[in-house]
């Protein structure tokens, strides 16, 4: 019995029980919100299913209807723009205002909270109804516009302009971006700066030689980042543009989402977030291949 009793309390305290006790919370929610989902979605994709109906099996036949899918062609060509314009724009800027926060002024402190807001609440349905409500017909934009007597724009009406608004919505959110760059700035070393200013190096040359080879890797880091969730883009173009005008901003996710809970084809759905997967996968890949060229690493020769 004292035998039994000994066993038992070993096994309650023994570290591997405690830990997995504590981390049963996490393996539910990852098998019931992550793992599990997943594999009906494989399952999903490659049968005809609508929400409510049951799913018969049919094979590729999804894989390969979007490939004649001429709004899935163009989701992907415009949800490829955004990312290449709005990445880089968002990235400039985070280590444009991180150079001037770790310059020793005044307010840093204040000012850097300040611009980390918007990642917070960027990504909010609020946010984006107030960003709608700015390039509205009659919005604060073309109100300056008006005052300024210059003729009113169509902001959310013309394709490039509406494509543009969603970009700047982006770029607006470098708050996260802007603290990695800042704690990487902090990290360089004084004496590179001082080496190469008595060598005659002007600002803009140690920029170019110094900050930007020892902020390669957190470059990598953010560029990757961003990227994924560029490419996941959905609440700005549902709420301010719904895709429009003539899908100019039907971005991938917002037409996944279209097919998935709109039009009943979870199927269809399934199959084009499969896509999604191996496309984010393989720009990650190109972006992690390419890194040797450009990351710099002090164990390089």
């Amino acid at each position: 019995m004292e035998e039994r009793k000994t066993s038992r309390k070993k096994f309650w305290y023994n570290d591997n029980t405690v830990g997995y006790i504590f981390s049963l919370p996490f393996i539910i929610g990852f098998l019931a919100f992550t793992l599990i989902p997943i594999a009906v979605s494989m399952y999903y994709s490659v049968t005809d299913y609508k929400l409510g109906q049951t799913p018969a099996f049919i094979g590729i036949k999804n894989y390969l209807e979007l490939l004649k899918d001429e709004r899935f062609i163009n989701s992907v060509k415009v949800t490829l723009i955004y990312v290449v314009t709005s990445v880089p724009t968002k990235l400039i800027f985070a280590l444009f205002v991180a150079y001037l926060l770790t310059q020793g002024r005044r307010g840093v402190t204040f000012y850097r909270s300040l611009y980390y807001v918007p990642s917070l609440i960027g990504g909010s349905i609020a946010v984006a109804l107030v960003w709608k409500t700015i390039f509205s017909r009659k919005g604060l934009a073309n109100t300056i516009l008006a005052s300024l007597g210059l003729q009113k724009l169509s902001w959310l009406g013309d394709p490039k302009l509406s494509m543009g608004i969603l970009v700047l919505m982006s770029a607006w959110q470098f708050g996260s971006s802007m603290i990695i760059f800042a704690a990487g700035l902090k990290e360089i070393p004084g004496s590179y700066y001082e080496a190469a200013e008595i060598d005659g190096a002007n600002k803009w040359q140690r920029f170019l030689s110094i900050t930007l080879p020892c902020l390669s890797p957190i470059i990598l880091y953010n560029l990757v980042m961003q990227t994924i969730t560029a490419f996941m883009a959905f609440t700005q173009a549902f709420v301010i543009t719904q895709g429009g005008p003539n899908d100019a901003t039907n971005f991938y996710a917002l037409y996944v989402y279209n097919h998935a809970f709109k039009w009943s084809n979870m199927g269809y759905a399934s199959a084009m977030s499969w896509l999604m997967l191996v496309l984010i996968s393989v720009i990650t890949l190109i972006l992690f291949k390419s890194s040797k060229f450009w990351v710099f690493s002090e164990a390089d020769q």
